[in-house]
């Protein structure tokens, strides 16, 4: 098992660092503090923020433009040159305790996104939606928190973090429908829970692991550890492949009523492995 150290990446501090991505056709790293509602991207050495004025769990760059596909509290929604539009309406899908986290574009441009709660007193629940078509599907009712979302090279299988069921979850995956069946656990995650997560060029997972200091790499066929990231916080949160060759991790923590100096901050790690091309969201697929 290779083992690696994740190095600072900024100095900034988040609450509820989430969601990163890399956009190679404009060079730019993404990334949303959820806790505090704001996008942020960097790109030619600038960074900008944008605020929502509401939770955000994810913001996936969109297929056709510069812009994002923003998952809010809310609704879904497109976000192009500083401008916001309502996608989708997510009211009437979320109890007032709910609101989106993790979400991804499949190989195909539908966006996956989850609810979880927001309320630290209610109880953890949610579900897992497609968005297609103009049209919300619920593909998986019952999720605890809905994180992590992967598909395999050749778009027969959909891997997905449901972190407080302690594991990574393994689908079939029908490419022309989207849909997804047979859900059964890969792995188990001890001494943390599973969050976020991306895949590489030999279908290896990458997941980070909220309360475990680190990102696993494990064998999508086996589950095998093959090779860990040593994280200097303790809630690390997800993680995406980065860079021209997409030979580096970029990773996302969380510093929420965390007082340690690693909280909450950005790190790098190169990896002796490759990323795949980003999935892009599309609102028309």
């Amino acid at each position: 098992m290779r083992e690696y150290e994740a190095l600072p990446f900024a100095q900034e501090r988040y609450g509820l660092g989430e969601s990163p991505f890399y956009d190679p056709r404009y060079r730019r790293l993404s990334w949303v503090d959820i806790s505090s509602g704001r996008l942020y991207e960097l790109m030619d050495g600038k960074q900008n923020c944008y605020d929502f004025e509401e939770p955000i769990g994810a913001a996936i760059p969109l297929k056709d433009s510069s812009g994002f596909l923003v998952a809010g509290k809310s609704c879904l929604w497109k976000f192009e040159e500083g401008k916001k539009e309502m996608v989708c309406d997510l009211t009437s899908l979320y109890e007032p305790w709910q609101r989106s986290n993790d979400a991804k574009a499949d190989p195909f441009g539908r966006i996956f996104f989850g609810s979880s709660k927001c309320v630290e007193e209610h109880e953890d629940g949610g579900n897992l939606f497609r968005f297609a078509g103009g049209t919300v599907t619920c593909v998986q009712k019952d999720t605890k928190i809905s994180n992590g979302m992967a598909w395999n090279r050749d778009r027969t299988k959909f891997f997905f973090s449901d972190s407080l069921c302690h594991g990574i979850f393994v689908y079939d995956y029908d490419s022309e429908t989207g849909d997804i069946s047979d859900r059964r656990m890969l792995f188990a995650v001890e001494d943390g829970v599973s969050d976020g997560m991306c895949i590489d060029s030999r279908d290896r997972l990458w997941t980070a692991i909220w309360g475990g200091n680190r990102v696993e790499c494990r064998n999508s066929e086996t589950g095998e550890l093959e090779a860990v990231i040593h994280v200097p916080a303790k809630h690390v949160t997800s993680c995406c492949f980065y860079g021209e060759k997409l030979d580096e991790l970029f990773i996302t923590t969380s510093g929420d009523q965390l007082t340690g100096e690693g909280d909450g901050r950005l790190y790098h790690c190169k990896a002796e492995t490759c990323g795949v091309p980003m999935d892009y969201a599309d609102i028309h697929a």
